[in-house]
């Protein structure tokens, strides 16, 4: 299998180590679930691991919740929760979606708050190795200490605070020392939940949260690493910049993969828009199998529009020929499918760089000779093949 790895900007062959490959995607803050994104971004993961574990491979695969937040405290406040009682609620309705779409069940899933023990622990490394500094009770990471800052995402440092900005950094922070130094202990605040540390009571910064996970979960590095897009800068980048410190073991990541952003018919996907496609709400319609071919007849890495009418139009008809066509009886002598083929052609468009669409083009073409086949001639090991492929896409086969 080969991936595209964000940081070399390079195709490469993804190798197990000892049989073995360890994933951490980074999962939602719980505050407003299941939108087209979510599901695109964990739908593509799904097929990456079941493809791996189908092929031999043993996976360990760690999903996260960012289970405390500024986006979650400050959601809470507007709907008259707490927040821990939102968050709650927000997950189960995420897992319930991630459920009804196929998806596969991480091997740990787990939430920043039950790691507050590791985020001191790294955070009290990086201050003794004066890569964090100490400031009216919060701790920084220092930037300008890290000559490698910005591999991940080969931004130029001019542009590194502005894109920052867009995701959470407060850049007039008057304990920072610089701008674009990002927090991994924040100070108590008044109404906030917090942890004792030896800086004070307050609670851990968001990149820290996921290097301390992954390392407990995955080991000083982790194999392939990702989520959306949009996490390259500064999650990622800040994640790189505080794990290879403490751990000694370059590089953190050995393959980062990134799944784009979707927009929805012409127009970026929002709630401030109203245009949130949400899973739970696609799925009272067209079944699982027909919005996963859907995302998945898409790019894994590049972002695309979402079209209401494409759902409708041509993955409902998708879906239902490849379920008919596993499903279908027939007698006589063995039909003249050949199978392997078929197979060859499937595993190689997953092994280019998950060209899933390819993929989805060859399990069509599979069920169309079966259909073809089945009224005369006996079509059950070409089935039982066309499943097997199927299931790699997370396909359940429902009819509706």
């Amino acid at each position: 299998m080969r991936l595209y790895n964000t940081q070399s900007q390079t195709i490469e062959e993804v190798t197990p180590r000892d049989g073995h490959i360890g994933i951490y995607v980074c999962g939602v803050t719980p505050y407003d679930t299941t939108h087209a994104g979510h599901a695109f971004t964990y739908i593509v993961y799904d097929v990456i691991i079941r493809y791996l574990r189908a092929q031999g491979v043993n996976v360990t695969y760690v999903q996260n919740v960012t289970d405390i937040d500024d986006d979650i405290l400050r959601k809470a406040k507007e709907v008259g929760l707490d927040w821990q009682e939102l968050g709650q609620r927000e997950i189960r309705k995420f897992r319930k979606d991630l459920d009804d779409l196929n998806i596969l069940s991480p091997d740990h899933y787990v939430a920043a708050t039950d790691h507050i023990a590791e985020v001191i622990e790294i955070t009290q490394k990086l201050v003794d190795l004066g890569l964090a500094y100490e400031s009216q009770g919060s701790v920084y990471y220092s930037v300008e200490k890290d000559p490698e800052f910005g591999k991940l995402s080969h931004l130029a440092p001019e542009d590194w605070l502005s894109v920052a900005n867009q995701h959470g950094n407060f850049p007039d922070d008057p304990k920072k020392r610089n701008p674009i130094d990002f927090v991994l202990w924040q100070a108590a605040q008044p109404g906030e939940p917090t942890w004792e540390t030896p800086w004070g009571p307050g609670r851990p910064g968001w990149h820290i949260e996921c290097s301390a996970m992954s390392t407990k979960y995955l080991g000083p590095q982790v194999d392939i690493h990702g989520g959306g897009s949009d996490l390259i800068f500064p999650h990622h980048e800040c994640e790189i910049a505080q794990t290879e410190p403490i751990t000694g073991v370059e590089p953190f990541v050995r393959y980062w993969a990134h799944v784009g952003m979707v927009g929805y018919q012409g127009e970026k996907m929002s709630k401030s828009l109203g245009n949130l496609v949400k899973a739970s709400d696609v799925l009272e319609t067209y079944t699982a199998d027909a919005f996963r071919l859907y995302l998945l007849s898409h790019p894994y890495r590049f972002a695309w529009e979402y079209y209401d009418r494409e759902l409708t139009d041509i993955w409902v008809g998708v879906a239902s020929t490849i379920a008919q066509a596993s499903t279908i009886a027939s007698s006589g002598e063995p039909a003249a499918i050949d199978s392997d083929a078929f197979r060859a052609r499937f595993t190689g468009a997953l092994d280019n760089d998950l060209d899933t669409a390819s993929a989805i083009t060859v399990l069509r073409e599979f069920a169309d000779a079966i259909l073809a086949a089945a009224p005369t001639a006996d079509v059950t090991a070409a089935q039982t093949t066309l499943r097997a492929l199927g299931d790699i896409l997370g396909l359940t086969f429902e009819i509706r």
